[in-house]
């Protein structure tokens, strides 16, 4: 297997800081998006969706989604589990990412790829062109600042997201509060216990 990453993008930085909790060893291969290596034909053959993180496997396909990547890994190295066990507490894990995904990470990339020079007529990542739609700045900021408080209720009297242990869940959240930052939108000062949770996972996680 290869993992083709970035390590300063934040859907990478999910795959990288699940595989450094697990201990896993993998061969990995930069791909510099800024220059747009992943719209080379040698990386759009192995994955189509020209985005990173993807997992080359042995047979030359790829899986390109955070949740399938860390679901195949879990599979494969189960030791220090971060999905959860099979049945009610996994569901758990999995829905919390996918919540965390749609209105926290997708709120911040909203703003971001909406308002840069960098991704003008490249809204969206992937293979289309798309304008860019100034107007959902406000919305996506009006949707970040909802995601915060809820998270924060979330954690009143939690360690984490999910059971009593660290999961996925808790690394999207927090690579989802550090990828805030390119939008100057951070965790507000009345959400201490959100807060409180980005220290708890940077000490478990200490990158």
């Amino acid at each position: 297997m290869k993992l083709h990453t970035n390590p300063m993008a934040p859907n990478p930085r999910r795959v990288n800081q699940f595989i450094q909790y697990k201990g896993i060893e993998i061969e990995t291969i930069d791909v510099d998006t800024m220059k747009g290596e992943q719209f080379e034909p040698v990386f759009t053959a192995m994955n189509p969706n020209c985005t990173v993180p993807a997992l080359e496997l042995d047979d030359g396909s790829s899986l390109s989604e955070v949740v399938g990547i860390c679901f195949y890994l879990e599979s494969l190295y189960p030791e220090k589990p971060l999905l959860g066990n099979a049945g009610e507490m996994q569901a758990r894990v999995i829905s919390a990412m996918h919540y965390n995904h749609i209105n926290g990470f997708m709120a911040i990339a909203e703003v971001f790829r909406n308002t840069s020079d960098r991704f003008v007529d490249r809204a969206l990542p992937g293979p289309l062109n798309l304008k860019q739609i100034p107007a959902l700045e406000d919305r996506g900021r009006k949707r970040l600042a909802y995601y915060y408080e809820r998270m924060d209720q979330a954690l009143n009297g939690r360690d984490f997201l999910v059971g009593d242990s660290i999961t996925q869940a808790d690394i999207d959240l927090r690579v989802t509060c550090d990828f805030a930052a390119i939008i100057r939108q951070k965790v507000p000062e009345d959400c201490a216990h959100l807060a409180a949770h980005q220290q708890r996972i940077s000490e478990l996680i200490p990158v």
